[in-house]
Parts: structure tokens; C-alpha cells; sequence
């Protein structure tokens, strides 16, 4: 009988994580944190610059690239930067990136604007983009 309890707690709670996880995922939150720079290897767009942690064998930074490229491309001004993770710990551990795709929207100044960890819905990138063109 315990061991049908035990079954039950760990479905119940391993659906919890999963609710959780798929309403966070992709979604870009508004942080205060440091600037890129050119000594970070990034050449940031005239009006804003979408950076992209990426790794080599993750399905979703696939997808993530032809948003953030699509978006790229149709706004004026903006950059699409990916970077990837495996040969830039450095980065990584400075900007906490703890998983890929990993986009960071940043202004004109290489400031971030918003974060996402997970691969980000476009119409969402376009509605943090222009928080961060105006900003």
C-alpha cells in the first residue's frame, strides 16, 4: 500500500514541476543586470542586439535562431548575436546562463533589457524589442 502512495505523491508532484516549467519557459522577464561589450565579442546592433546562448545539439535553439533572425531582419538597427555556450563559460557564469536557448534582449547601449531561458514566442520578442528600442 505505501508504495501506491509513494507512486501517487510522485506523479502528483512530478506534474506540478512540469505545469510550472511549461508556463515559465520562453518567457521573457525584465532584469537588471550588467552590460555586453565589445570585450564580451559582441557587435551590438545600432538599435538593439538579441543574443542567443545557444549549444550544439539543442532542438530548440534551432528554432530559437529562425525567430530571432526572422525578427532581426524585418526591424532596422537590430542585431541577432548567437553565442555559443560550450566555448564561452566565461560568459556563462557571468550572465548566469543555466540552460539553452538562453536570449537576452539588449538596448542600443549593451544594456539587458529582458532575459528568457527556453526558446521565446516571436510576438513576444517583438513586444520586448520595442520595450527595449524606446528604452
Amino acid at each position: 500500500m505505501s508504495g501506491w502512495v509513494a507512486l501517487a505523491i510522485t506523479v502528483v508532484l512530478g506534474s506540478l514541476i512540469g505545469i510550472v516549467r511549461l508556463r515559465r519557459d520562453g518567457r521573457l522577464k525584465v532584469i537588471d543586470a550588467e552590460c555586453f561589450t565589445a570585450d564580451d565579442g559582441v557587435v551590438l546592433g545600432e538599435r538593439a542586439t538579441l543574443i542567443q546562448f545557444s549549444s550544439a545539439f539543442c532542438q530548440p535553439c534551432r528554432a530559437t535562431r529562425r525567430i530571432l533572425k526572422d525578427v532581426a531582419d524585418s526591424v532596422a538597427g537590430v542585431t541577432h548575436v548567437e553565442i555559443d555556450a560550450e566555448s564561452h563559460l566565461d560568459l556563462v557564469r557571468r550572465f548566469n546562463v543555466l540552460r539553452t536557448p538562453t536570449v537576452f534582449i539588449l538596448d542600443a547601449g549593451g544594456r539587458v533589457v529582458r532575459r528568457a531561458s527556453g526558446q521565446p514566442r516571436k510576438a513576444d520578442v517583438i513586444a520586448a524589442l520595442g520595450a527595449a528600442i524606446v528604452s
